[in-house]
């Protein structure tokens, strides 16, 4: 049951308000700028900003450690769709995802409007067009942030990272960094409160999403480097970054 809902329904309202501002700016704000193409910069300062109103309406607090780095891919964990907001509302950047989230209901929208890549997972020839639509998004100066995964999870421990979406930074020498992300929440845990995991469907979590009091997330930003010639190795080593910059000092 959810708690609060008085004052969730009023959230879920300010969601619907919000989902519709966003998409009238974008299409004020950046689709005039792109009869040559899309603008990966400016989709991503949109995504920025709007993250930015959605923390005040899910009372999300985002504590960043370190400084964006300048790379061009960022390597981060997953525990969700709350991921994006988190990390988009610290620094601008382009995501990967699964393409069935282009069809879903508003996040699916928002999520075209933000540039996202979307990826085929069963076409076999999918990795190789994702990374050709990396390059423009890289040479606009733009990270894309890849959650390695390959899955999300309850938060507690970081999945080995899969090591083919870091191919293209290996055959182009391309800048890569860790990122790691945490969450605290008013009451429960997060990996049955704000992680989107297991058999999780969307309304009901979402629901609950907005029913606490609070949530805190923490993005530790690592160090840039060269991604070297081993994915697999590369993989490897983004992950033990990961998990040491989820660590509180």
């Amino acid at each position: 049951m959810v708690r609060r809902p008085l004052r969730t329904a009023q959230r879920f309202l300010r969601f619907l308000a919000f989902s519709v501002t966003s998409v009238r700016d974008f299409h004020k704000a950046v689709r005039p700028h792109e009869a040559n193409g899309i603008d990966a910069r400016r989709r991503a300062e949109w995504t920025h900003r709007h993250a930015r109103r959605l923390c005040r309406i899910l009372n999300l607090t985002v504590e960043t450690v370190g400084t964006a780095p300048e790379a061009a891919l960022y390597g981060v964990n997953h525990l969700g769709y709350l991921d994006i907001v988190t990390l988009a509302a610290a620094t601008p950047v382009v995501f990967v995802s699964k393409a069935e989230v282009r069809g879903w209901p508003i996040l699916g929208t928002l999520a075209d409007c933000g540039g996202t890549l979307f990826l085929q997972r069963e076409r076999k020839d999918e990795l190789r067009e994702v990374a050709q639509r990396f390059e423009p998004v890289i040479a606009a100066g733009v990270p894309v942030a890849v959650f390695l995964e390959g899955t999300s999870s309850g938060g507690d421990d970081v999945l080995p990272f899969r090591p083919g979406l870091l191919a293209p930074a290996v055959a182009s020498c391309w800048a890569v960094a860790p990122v790691g992300l945490n969450y605290e929440v008013s009451t429960g845990r997060v990996a049955d409160d704000v992680a989107y995991w297991r058999d999780d469907t969307f309304v009901p979590h979402f629901f609950k999403l907005l029913s606490h009091d609070w949530i805190r997330a923490r993005v530790a930003f690592g160090t840039a480097r060269l991604p070297g010639e081993d994915r697999k190795v590369l993989a490897r080593e983004l992950r033990d970054a990961v998990v040491a910059l989820r660590r509180p000092r």
